[in-house]
């Protein structure tokens, strides 16, 4: 079978399921598992694939995502040009865990699909497990710096803060994301802050571009210096890989 992955979180469930020798092509932006990608051909940023570069792949199914506003494109020239697709689209722990049983299987390895299944569970149950009794934090979640984009309720993060026993101080904002005020986080008084920029800015992530904010010193954990740049790859991807997100978020936690 030959697979081709729009997105780095495609990649990564390919890989994690035994199907890497059936990848012939990833998107630019993939990087995991770290030197298995080095010789296959890249078709483009993850919102500006290279259709004609999947197409002369001669792709057996393509892994097309909507994670990322803008991959309508994609599927949009997926389905112009016939080419056989499956689309991501998880918004929790669950739906990532279901979209991994789903390319199982239709690539066939639905066993191996339930094993990695399987494990992030048992890890999951583990950590809410020792988060029982532990004092809930309440965490600011921001994806995005200029305008301020932070994570709702919709989204997993919302549920990986609830696993490690925190609260999402944006809980009550029913979509994945959403853009918000200066004002409105120093109003929620966040404990941490959980800085996880999307795509070229995570380079430029440093805790005093968030310190510095006008009236941002008012807020409880930039005064407490509780402020934590983490990388996009093990939060804001949708894959296996963010059991390995949660289980950091809780040895942050245990340092709170």
């Amino acid at each position: 079978m030959r697979l081709v992955s729009l997105c780095p979180s495609n990649t990564e469930i390919l890989f994690a399921l035994g199907l890497g020798a059936q990848v012939v092509g990833v998107d630019d932006w993939s990087d995991w598992p770290e030197g298995a990608l080095a010789l296959l051909p890249r078709v483009g940023g993850d919102l500006t694939s290279d259709l004609d570069r999947v197409e002369a792949l001669r792709p057996d199914l393509v892994l097309a995502s909507l994670s990322v506003p803008g991959m309508e494109r994609n599927v949009e020239g997926l389905r112009a040009r016939s080419l056989p697709h499956l689309v991501l689209n998880p918004h929790s722990l669950d739906e990532v865990l279901a979209d991994i049983m789903m390319v199982g299987e239709a690539c066939g390895v639905p066993e191996r699909a339930a094993a990695v299944i399987a494990d992030a569970h048992r890890r999951i149950d583990a950590v809410r497990q020792r988060a029982a009794g532990r004092a809930a934090s309440r965490i600011y979640w921001e994806w995005w710096p200029k305008p301020l984009i932070a994570a709702g309720r919709a989204s997993w993060v919302d549920e990986m803060s609830q696993a490690v026993g925190a609260q999402n101080v944006f809980d009550d904002m029913n979509t994945p994301s959403g853009i918000v005020r200066d004002d409105d986080v120093i109003a929620r008084n966040p404990d941490v802050l959980m800085i996880c920029w999307c795509g070229t800015l995570q380079r430029l992530q440093e805790s005093s571009r968030v310190s510095s904010r006008p009236g941002w010193d008012a807020v409880s954990g930039v005064r407490t210096g509780r402020i934590h740049c983490v990388p996009e790859a093990l939060f804001g991807r949708p894959s296996q890989r963010l059991v390995d997100g949660l289980e950091m978020l809780e040895a942050l936690v245990g340092r709170w």
